[in-house]
């Protein structure tokens, strides 16, 4: 169970938090606000004060994807080239472990048609693209645009082999 933190900025959090345990575990479409509630510990009519159910899964999509973003950003600030795309590799699989909710909750979105829950993950990637793409060039990496993609496409295989529980799919660089 979520603890009380006070403010309302807190309980938003709180909220959020709850939900992302709720929607990976149970999925968006079988889960409740009732039960996102009852995870934070507080009134289902509380979290309609803040938000409408898709509204939540879109403000859980954005956090999740600033976790990743920001780590990434960490690691291209502080790698040298010849050891960046190992160092986000390496990021990623800390985001997988800690918050392993977090990318159930992405892997589930992918196939959420409603258009502001597309327009969160395709905003998420697209910053995710956009970041590992031009990092990869100003270290000079031979045709950026490719491994970037191979890049993204390795992370995909990975959430799919976490959430099957298939280690074996994930290929060590």
């Amino acid at each position: 169970m979520a603890r009380s933190t006070g403010t309302s900025a807190n309980r938003r959090i709180d909220i959020v938090a709850a939900a992302i345990e709720v929607f990976a575990e149970i999925g968006y479409y079988r889960a409740t606000t009732a039960q996102v509630a009852e995870r934070a510990a507080i009134s289902q009519p509380y979290v309609y004060r803040f938000f409408t159910k898709e509204s939540l899964l879109v403000e859980a999509l954005g956090v999740s994807w600033q976790r990743i973003i920001q780590a990434f950003q960490h690691v291209i600030a502080s790698s040298k080239p010849k050891r960046l795309e190992r160092e986000l590799i390496s990021a990623y699989e800390e985001i997988m472990h800690a918050h392993r909710s977090e990318i159930l909750l992405q892997l589930q979105a992918q196939t959420i048609t409603e258009q502001p829950i597309r327009e969160a993950m395709q905003q998420g990637m697209g910053q995710v693209q956009k970041l590992v793409q031009e990092a990869f060039e100003k270290a000079g990496m031979e045709d950026a645009a490719a491994r970037t993609s191979d890049f993204l496409a390795r992370g995909m295989l990975c959430n799919v082999a976490m959430a099957m529980e298939m280690p074996n799919l994930m290929h060590k660089k």
